[in-house]
């Protein structure tokens, strides 16, 4: 038998070795885990009785969810790669998915728990919402249900408004960088609140409010910030980032604006109860007068009589200053008052009505016969009754 080199030994061994074992899925407990400048991955795949040497390149790297932890339980997806000049072999890792549970989840519960340790979830950090709004901006797709839910809710709510869409993407790889990037944006912009929203949908559908960068733009925007992300079951880490967590984005819109029927209802009350103490005002210093006239008659001193006289025009200086002080107050609320009811009143134009029915704007589509309804111009109202419905498409 002829003796070989031993790297001709090697590289028999090499091609054997390759060929046969290039797809492999291998289960076992990280260990001696090297996370290289180059962006390489390098650890030791092991059970009770053996260990094997592994690396995972960059490209694979870059796209794992979770962070690979000492003693951590993994399925490796890859092939058996032999270096032949120290005659070593190690397995090459395509993929890497945590055993028995999905990656997604395991990144998510890693990302939680640190930022929680980072203090991101403390709750004397949060900022308190305003109590009436001016500015919202809306981070969320201009194409989603979400926005024209918020702002529907916001025209039945408070008109008074201004909302402000910063379009993003709300999936996919790029979402989370554009929605980070928009939340700096809107803090920036004199905003008074900022909703980050998107509907419902699957943990890869919501994964981009579960990334750090968007995490960071919360923590660090001086904005109150509130996240109303998929459905009231769905938590996401912006939920627990935020100032305030909404169970969707309709109800972000309620937590955020006040009622405009409560508070003319408010306005109502603060006005009668503002004529209540200015009638009581009246009537003391009505009292007063009719105080100091008995005084004044009872008296025959000259002398009191000019301190009687000065006495009486302060009493009316004073008088005059709160008279004028109470009308000026209730002038500027009927002028909002009125603004606001201006607000609620139809701007149609000549030949169309508002519909509402039980005290809702409402589609003339979405009614039926038998229905009551109210017809509002800029001029009448009407009460009526749906007698017929047809449609003319």
């Amino acid at each position: 038998m002829q003796a070989i080199s031993v790297s001709s030994l090697n590289e028999q061994i090499k091609s054997v070795v390759e060929t046969t074992f290039d797809n492999l899925l291998v289960e076992g407990e990280l260990s001696r885990i090297t996370y290289h400048g180059s962006g390489h991955i390098y650890f030791t795949l092991k059970d009770d009785d053996s260990s094997i040497k592994a690396v995972c390149f960059r490209s694979v790297a870059s796209r794992l969810k979770f962070t690979l932890e000492e003693g951590q339980s993994v399925i490796i997806s890859g092939s058996i790669s032999l270096y032949k000049p120290r005659g070593e072999y190690q397995i090459i890792a395509s993929s890497i998915e945590p055993s028995g549970v999905g990656a997604l989840h395991l990144a998510y519960e890693q990302l939680k728990a640190k930022l929680k340790d980072d203090g991101y979830f403390d709750e004397e950090r949060k900022k308190q919402l305003p109590k009436f709004v001016k500015r919202v901006a809306l981070v969320t797709s201009a194409t989603g249900a979400a926005l024209q839910d918020m702002l529907r809710v916001a025209s039945n709510r408070f008109r008074l408004v201004e909302l402000v869409n910063y379009d993003v993407l709300v999936q996919g790889d790029e979402a989370s960088g554009e929605i980070a990037s928009a939340i700096k944006l809107a803090d920036e912009s004199g905003f008074d609140v900022i909703v980050v929203a998107r509907g419902g949908g699957s943990i890869e559908d919501l994964w981009a409010f579960n990334e750090k960068v968007v995490a960071d733009a919360i923590f660090e925007a001086k904005t109150p910030i509130v996240s109303a992300v998929g459905h009231e079951i769905d938590w996401v880490i912006s939920d627990y980032v935020a100032d305030l967590r909404a169970a969707t984005p309709s109800s972000a819109m309620e937590l955020i604006l006040p009622d405009t029927k409560e508070l003319l209802l408010g306005l109502d009350l603060q006005r009668s109860h503002a004529q209540s103490l200015l009638w009581q005002l009246l009537r003391s210093k009505k009292e007063q007068l009719e105080h100091i006239r008995a005084l004044f008659a009872s008296s025959s001193s000259e002398q009191k009589i000019i301190r009687y006289k000065e006495s009486l025009q302060n009493i009316k200086a004073l008088l005059d200053q709160q008279i004028t002080f109470r009308l000026s107050s209730f002038t500027d609320q009927l002028a909002l008052l009125k603004k606001m009811i201006e607000s609620l009143k139809p701007k149609s134009k000549k030949g169309f009505v508002q519909i509402s029915k039980d005290a809702t704007l409402v589609e003339l589509g979405s009614l039926d016969v038998g229905d009551e309804v109210d017809l509002m111009s800029e001029s009448f109202a009407l009460r009526a009754k749906i007698l017929q419905k047809r449609s003319l498409s």
